[in-house]
């Protein structure tokens, strides 16, 4: 039997992202207005409004509806905002990300990815983000500072260097700590080098490349 798309949307919505406290009527609005089935490969179609983590290639996943519903609310994004991803991996999310804000740069360590993302947010009518491929954790500068930042992948420990990259006021979301009870952290650029650190929810992500846990010798 061939599945009824916006049932399986609507079940998404109601079912899993507002019961898991994503009360913002924006969030909920625009995870019903980008269609999250376009952004997850042919062969997981069916799976796309399932409440899992979807293998997107390279070891990396599309994070869980909830999880996206989380981040984009914590971010609390504004129509002049300017974001920055880190991770662009499906594309959903910088969609997302876009169509609540000004302008999206969306920076990815894989070609492949930032490819595919290309042409899924071209067929969606979103144009204002911008896909660079490089790598973000000790390499890629941005040449400006951003309202929001948010990181698709997780860290082991957050590099100071991202933090630099939040104007005053700016809030960045990242996950870091040790798999498999990693911490959704929201910080808040108070100005003068000040970040107010907030913890919302455990998760378990892959971790971004040359952000992984150090090594551990035993005996």
């Amino acid at each position: 039997m061939a599945m009824n798309i916006e049932q399986a949307r609507q079940n998404m919505v109601e079912n899993q992202v507002r019961p898991w406290e994503v009360l913002d009527a924006r969030v909920l609005e625009v995870i019903r207005r980008v269609h999250r089935e376009d952004f997850v490969a042919t062969g997981h179609r069916q799976l796309a409004f399932a409440d899992l983590c979807l293998p997107i290639g390279h070891g990396e996943v599309m994070m869980k509806p909830v999880v996206e519903g989380r981040l984009l609310q914590a971010l609390d994004l504004h129509p002049g905002d300017r974001v920055l991803e880190i991770g662009t991996g499906s594309g959903f999310l910088t969609a997302c990300l876009a169509s609540m804000s000004a302008h999206v740069t969306s920076v990815d360590i894989h070609a492949d990815f930032s490819a595919a993302a290309s042409e899924r947010l071209l067929a969606a009518g979103i144009g204002n983000v911008e896909l660079i491929t490089g790598e973000a954790v000790v390499d890629w500068q941005p040449q400006a500072q951003f309202d929001a930042l948010v990181v698709t992948g997780a860290v082991a420990e957050i590099p100071p260097r991202w933090l630099a990259w939040l104007k005053p006021g700016g809030r960045a979301l990242i996950v870091h700590g040790q798999s498999p009870a990693q911490q959704a952290t929201l910080l808040t650029h108070e100005g003068a080098g000040r970040y107010r650190e907030e913890t919302l929810f455990e998760t378990d992500l892959p971790y971004l490349s040359h952000a992984e846990p150090s090594a551990r010798f035993t005996f």
